[in-house]
């Protein structure tokens, strides 16, 4: 395979944000795991969260570094599923964390006195769990639909990575049955997701709204505003990905789409959390100053 893309970036920036990123969201997993007062269920799903974005954009860039420092851009047929794989499965996996994360709020907000017996550790472990199997099994449901494919003997991929849709594109059998592959993988690992997180908040919001005093609302929506942050990068990236309209985008946006998602994205992630938050921020000071 042949990915053919042409970076709008210099190679010495795309370096500097895997950096970040790495840098950052280490320290995020190191605080959360050296400070007793972020012992709780929020903190454990945010740890995994950032190893998530450690290992979705190493997924991603160093492969994107090599391809434009290079100009000989060729990727095996196994290493493009295996690529294809590895990004699936924890894109997947995030979306489905992040509805946990939202269902955790739900419950902190809504019924904090039964809070920490709604949340065992027994149970957000579970919700963890589920998140991880729910991302690696709807990654091997579309490698192995898209491994069944045929392809002819040299293909051009107009990405910078073997994206799943880029990769549909130049099978030279019909890909009906990938499309709809594809979209009941969206409605069930993307989209039940997002509806868990909007319905989530509407019961969140109508519970700061009967909070009287507007320093306890202020408060509790605090504690929300790293989270619906994040959710909004992530679930409107992809969505617009995966579920848009593909009349109306072009090959050069999908590609800017992809690289905000497994580039930028994991790089703001640690950022948002450590400056919205104050006890994540209070942990790096204690820790690293």
């Amino acid at each position: 395979y042949w990915c053919n893309y042409r970076p709008a970036l210099l190679p010495p920036m795309f370096l500097s944000v895997y950096l970040v990123t790495l840098t950052g969201n280490t320290l995020i997993i190191v605080a959360i795991r050296i400070d007793p007062r972020l012992s709780t269920p929020m903190y454990f799903f945010l740890s995994n969260l950032s190893f998530l974005d450690i290992c979705y954009t190493t997924s991603v860039v160093p492969q994107l570094l090599l391809h434009s420092l290079t100009s000989h851009k060729v990727i095996s047929f196994s290493r493009c599923m295996a690529q294809l794989y590895i990004s699936l499965s924890l894109g997947g996996i995030e979306f489905i964390l992040l509805a946990a994360m939202a269902y955790d709020r739900y419950v902190a907000i809504c019924y904090p006195l039964h809070y920490m017996t709604i949340m065992s550790r027994r149970v957000y472990i579970q919700m963890a769990m589920a998140s991880w199997m729910g991302g690696f099994l709807n990654a091997l449901v579309q490698t192995v639909f898209t491994m069944h494919l045929q392809f002819c003997s040299f293909n051009t991929i107009n990405h910078f990575a073997c994206e799943l849709l880029a990769v549909i594109k130049v099978a030279c059998s019909n890909t009906f049955v990938n499309e709809i592959v594809i979209i009941v993988a969206g409605v069930i690992v993307l989209l039940i997701p997002c509806g868990v997180v909007l319905l989530s908040y509407v019961y969140i919001i109508r519970a700061i709204l009967r909070i009287r005093s507007s320093e306890g609302r202020q408060r509790a929506f605090s504690t929300c505003t790293s989270h619906l942050t994040v959710v909004t990068l992530c679930y409107g990236t992809a969505i617009f990905a995966y579920m848009s309209p593909k009349a109306n985008t072009s090959p050069n946006q999908d590609k800017m789409v992809s690289i905000f998602y497994a580039v930028v994205t994991p790089m703001l992630n640690p950022i948002i959390y450590s400056l919205r938050n104050k006890e994540v921020k209070g942990a790096l000071s204690k820790a690293f100053l």
